[in-house]
């Protein structure tokens, strides 16, 4: 593939991310996605046949940079558990602060088309239990040592999931609650972040 086709296939995918995000799949456009991409309708259809084509190319994406930038980083090896746990649970905060719109899409999407359920089992499903049953074992160790709390490391997994992704949720209707502490945004998620992270080892009580 040429410079030029790859530069316009790039484009076409960033402003049917965009639209999709902000839209869902039944409102995203595609002529909207070529005016967005400064490619003609025709030539859109021509890298990505159908607009079905094109939304499970943006989603598989996402699920495979998710899969490996945050599953990956709670399975890295030689590390001790604690600071595995840390790694993980901070970068998928960041993850999610680079897509604070993802959580939302996808959930609207599966429960407007549960099918999708199907793509996102298959891409994240495998290194996610492979994951699941390891971090088990180390979790279940450590406990029977007296060295943390016991937990089942799916329980875990949601708890991680649900403290990081809430605050961007929630952000629009809880910053005005909480006055000066969120008035700046960057600050604000970046004390968040520590937070999170100190939450989930008190509760796990790792020494």
């Amino acid at each position: 593939m040429t410079k030029s086709l790859h530069n316009r296939e790039d484009a076409i995918l960033r402003a049917a991310e965009r639209e999709f995000l902000a839209k869902g799949f039944e409102g995203a456009r595609t002529t909207s996605i070529a005016e967005a991409a400064g490619v003609t309708h025709a030539m859109l259809h021509y890298y990505f046949r159908t607009k079905e084509q094109l939304f499970e190319r943006i989603l598989d994406e996402k699920l495979h940079l998710m899969s490996q930038t945050v599953l990956s980083a709670f399975g890295e090896p030689g590390l001790p558990l604690a600071e595995r746990l840390r790694n993980g649970i901070g970068r998928h905060f960041d993850f999610v602060a680079e897509n604070p719109d993802l959580p939302r899409f996808i959930v609207n999407e599966v429960f407007a088309r549960p099918e999708r359920y199907e793509l996102m089992r298959r891409r994240i499903g495998p290194l996610a239990g492979s994951l699941m049953r390891e971090m088990q074992q180390e979790l279940d160790a450590a406990a029977a040592c007296g060295r943390a709390e016991p937990i089942d490391a799916r329980m875990l997994l949601l708890d991680i999931i649900s403290i990081n992704v809430f605050p961007f949720l929630a952000y629009p209707l809880i910053g005005p609650l909480l006055g000066d502490l969120a008035a700046d945004r960057e600050t604000f998620f970046a004390r968040r972040r520590a937070e999170h992270i100190e939450v989930i080892l008190r509760r796990l009580n790792i020494h």
